[in-house]
């Protein structure tokens, strides 16, 4: 004889800071107990205890369908109290929205705890939704760190911004000037002379001192603060702008020290597929840990672009606003949607700045990506999402990253078969294009658009029949300067400096900025180089035309010839 169903039990709780409110409903909609509100304290949850023994006594077989409405981080202590219960229960728990939603739709016309928890335990009942996975205690640790670096970071952004608003009436022109308030020479030249009345009056020598400070820039933030149109100065607006640098120094240094935590704390997790992450060149242990506190189980995410729509690396119309020089945002403005999490976007970020120079998938799709037309920012938004589908190639079927043999190229032997070749198919295309079949490699990215000059020893290979015979580059290089190179590319005019050496603005990554300093170029040598970390371009006058015009070196040799009515060949 077959034993009878289990008698399904609704419970719903109401969370908050000192307390929570429980309601119980029967599988008739009716109370099955008495609602009551308990402590966050060792009496209160007693009291709720005694509440679930006596319905255990008076059924003997029962199921226990309980709902969270978790507020903030109130609901911890709960959930692991009502984990460690001896029932039979499934656990889930609710987004705030979500229940709040639930509760007008089925309880309009009133509000308190007591109906919230009441909705709660309804939807429990009558809906029957999918238990929440626990959390391990090692990944609690970690997400409860994440958690507190992300409200640092968004502290470390609001006191960026409170001074940025006071040097708007303090020093405005300053913040055209620099790329940004947070960086540490900017806070530490506020920190020493906290006004244009002060930098105005300070020796050169002593402003070239602060690191990063370069004679050029000095001397332009100078003359800009004796012209300022400011309309806070004396003690005041000095007063307020040392305070403003000191707050987001130190809100800086605890992000520092809550980073370092967070680190450890990933370290001292168990081994699993997690593991993987790291060894995706360009994700280092913070952004691993980030990511992980964050998703904690693979198995939450049934593809790839789940785990991109769940940080939000998607792109958005942005055409409002203007930017730094009072331009209007050109039409189809695109910018990553700002949905995400915020630390994990940080994170991906600078993650997917350092992939473009250290892993051959995403500097593949990086100089694909600028060879379309794409600014520096738009095209390292694409590798951010491709580092997320390798995230979760690797995690899913816990194996290592190896770059295809299309990347890792070089004819030095094919690496090993490993995440990125053939898990990416298993896990549902990390990276490859809709539609595609699983017997088809996901990622197959050509190698850098600028072929290396040919070895010596070595016969050039047959030029591209689309470019007629091979140029002489040598020759080229002879007749053509850098100057005319720039000119021609409509950028001399937004380099700075005197002689040789100029610098600006990057024409390779920033075809949108006048105010960068990481591109320079020596005129007499004919060579540049940028020192941004997501560009890393560097050569000579022909390099620099294909790297800008997203040429191949012969394209790029044929181009320039027409166009400066020069031999190429």
């Amino acid at each position: 004889m077959c034993s009878p169903a289990p008698l399904s039990i609704g419970v719903g709780f109401d969370t908050a800071r000192y307390g929570h409110h429980v309601s119980f409903l029967g599988p008739d909609l009716q109370p099955a107990a008495r609602a009551f509100t308990f402590a966050e304290s060792p009496a209160g949850y007693a009291r709720l205890r005694d509440a679930f023994d006596q319905l255990r006594e008076k059924h003997t077989n029962v199921q226990f369908q309980i709902r969270i409405d978790a507020a903030g981080q109130y609901a911890a202590n709960l959930e692991r109290f009502l984990r460690a219960l001896p029932y039979q229960a499934t656990i889930s728990v609710g987004q705030p929205k979500q229940n709040r939603d639930y509760c007008r739709a089925h309880f309009p016309k009133r509000k308190a705890d007591a109906v919230e928890s009441l909705a709660c335990a309804r939807f429990a009942v009558v809906e029957r939704p999918r238990p929440t996975p626990e959390t391990p205690p090692g990944f609690a640790q970690l997400r409860e760190l994440a958690g507190a670096l992300e409200a640092q970071a968004r502290q470390t952004t609001r006191l960026l911004n409170q001074l940025h608003n006071r040097l708007a009436r303090a020093f405005p022109e300053l913040a055209p000037d620099v790329s940004a308030l947070s960086a540490a020479w900017v806070l530490r030249l506020l920190a020493k002379y906290p006004g244009p009345d002060k930098i105005a009056g300070a020796r050169l020598a002593s402003l070239v001192s602060i690191p990063h400070l370069t004679e050029d820039k000095a001397r332009a933030i100078q003359e800009a603060a004796r012209h300022t149109v400011a309309s806070l100065r004396g003690d005041v607006a000095e007063g307020l702008i040392r305070q403003s640098v000191r707050a987001v120094r130190q809100s800086q240094a605890a992000a520092r020290e809550l980073g370092r935590l967070l680190e450890r704390a990933y370290d001292a997790l168990p081994p699993g597929p997690h593991r993987r992450i790291e060894t995706i060149p360009g994700i280092g242990r913070q952004t691993a840990a980030a990511l992980v506190a964050k998703m904690v189980s693979i198995e939450r995410f049934a593809t790839a672009e789940s785990v991109v729509a769940y940080f939000g690396i998607f792109p958005e119309e942005a055409t409002s606003g203007v930017d730094k020089s009072g331009r209007p945002a050109p039409s189809g403005t695109q910018r990553i949607s700002p949905k995400g999490n915020d630390l994990v976007r940080r994170c991906l970020w600078n993650a997917a700045k350092s992939a473009t120079l250290h892993n051959p998938v995403v500097r593949a799709l990086y100089l694909r990506q600028r060879a379309r037309g794409k600014r520096g920012d738009v095209a390292l938004g694409h590798c951010m999402r491709k580092l997320l589908h390798l995230v979760f190639a690797v995690w899913k079927t816990d194996r290592p990253f190896v770059a295809p043999p299309a990347v890792a190229g070089g004819g030095h032997g094919a690496p090993p078969a490993g995440a990125e070749a053939g898990a990416e198919a298993e896990a549902g295309g990390a990276g490859g294009r809709k539609g595609r079949g699983p017997e088809r490699r996901a990622v197959t990215p050509a190698p850098s658009t600028i072929p290396p000059a040919p070895c010596a020893g070595n016969p050039p290979a047959p030029a591209s029949p689309r470019v007629g015979p091979r140029a002489d580059f040598a020759a080229l290089r002879r007749r053509v300067t850098a100057e005319q190179v720039l000119r021609e590319l409509h950028w001399w005019d937004r380099l700075g400096g005197h002689g040789a050496q100029r610098r600006g603005p990057c024409p390779i990554h920033e075809p949108s900025s006048t105010e960068g300093r990481s591109f320079s170029v020596h005129l007499e040598k004919g060579v540049f180089q940028c020192f941004d970390a997501s560009c890393g371009a560097r050569g000579n006058v022909l390099d620099l035309w294909a790297r800008a015009r997203g040429l191949g070196l012969a394209e790029a040799a044929r181009d320039l010839a027409e166009r400066l009515a020069v031999t190429a060949e």
